[in-house]
């Protein structure tokens, strides 16, 4: 729901990144102070939704009434990342490299420290990944129910058609490429002082429970700056609102 003083646009542009034109959607405030600099956060949908989500589906927008400028892209089913096998889905390279120019242009964002990344599932997933390979990009990444595990999963044939997709993104089972975008890994090779400030939650009812806990529990011992809720629920949008007020508050008190 917009607030009054606030402007909602669907975009469409040329990425190079993909070879093909890219939609988001943009929240932002009518009218910008003069001489103040902007504070954008990109939002990441889950597997299965689209970038309309998070302005249908939670009241995200009310940031735009404080000043922010809300950016969210289409990353269909890709986990924004660079495809392993398919060489136009580089939706990391989308995101970090032409959705920001092509965002930010002609706004006054004074780089990372007023840049946030914030996911939803799938989402969460790339939110804290691109956090910690990009770490000069954004001061504040946040992820709620974020499939951590992703990369670690195994091939299963009862579920043959999302595992052949993982691979698809990922490569197979223990490649490089998916240990290049395992959460894990990245978290135990990072720089503390340099990584962004981390918010994520999980639901007590969800099956990412466990990995999330896990990796809760590697931060800590990694000494990296964050913070993480447990809540009451499953993987759902009544879960994820429950707990966007706290992320929303680790984003405004620690970026």
């Amino acid at each position: 729901m917009l607030l009054p003083g606030t402007v909602l646009e669907d975009r469409t542009f040329h990425s190079d990144a993909l070879g093909a034109n890219a939609t988001y959607r943009v929240i932002r405030p009518a009218a910008f102070p003069a001489g103040e600099p902007v504070r954008v956060v990109y939002l990441l949908h889950g597997y299965g939704n689209g970038f309309r989500d998070w302005s249908t589906q939670t009241p995200i927008a009310q940031l735009a009434a404080r000043g922010y400028v809300l950016v969210m892209p289409e990353g269909h089913f890709s986990y924004f990342i660079n495809s392993a096998t398919k060489p136009h889905d580089r939706y990391e390279d989308f995101l970090t490299r032409d959705l920001i120019a092509e965002a930010e242009r002609g706004l006054p964002v004074a780089g990372r420290s007023h840049r946030s990344i914030v996911g939803i599932s799938m989402g969460g997933f790339a939110a804290i990944v691109l956090a910690f390979k990009h770490p000069d990009l954004y001061g504040f990444a946040g992820a709620l129910s974020p499939a951590v595990d992703v990369t670690q999963r195994s091939f299963v044939l009862r579920r043959i058609s999302q595992s052949l997709r993982l691979r698809s993104i990922f490569g197979p089972e223990g490649s490089a490429t998916r240990r290049a975008n395992d959460p894990f890994l990245l978290a135990k090779a990072a720089d503390p002082v340099a990584v962004p400030f981390l918010f994520f939650s999980v639901g007590d009812q969800e099956s990412l429970r466990e990995p999330v806990q896990r990796f809760d529990a590697l931060l800590r011992e990694e000494h990296i700056p964050h913070e993480f809720r447990l809540s009451n629920g499953g993987h759902d949008w009544e879960e994820w609102n429950h707990s966007l007020p706290a992320l929303i508050q680790s984003l405004e008190t620690k970026h």
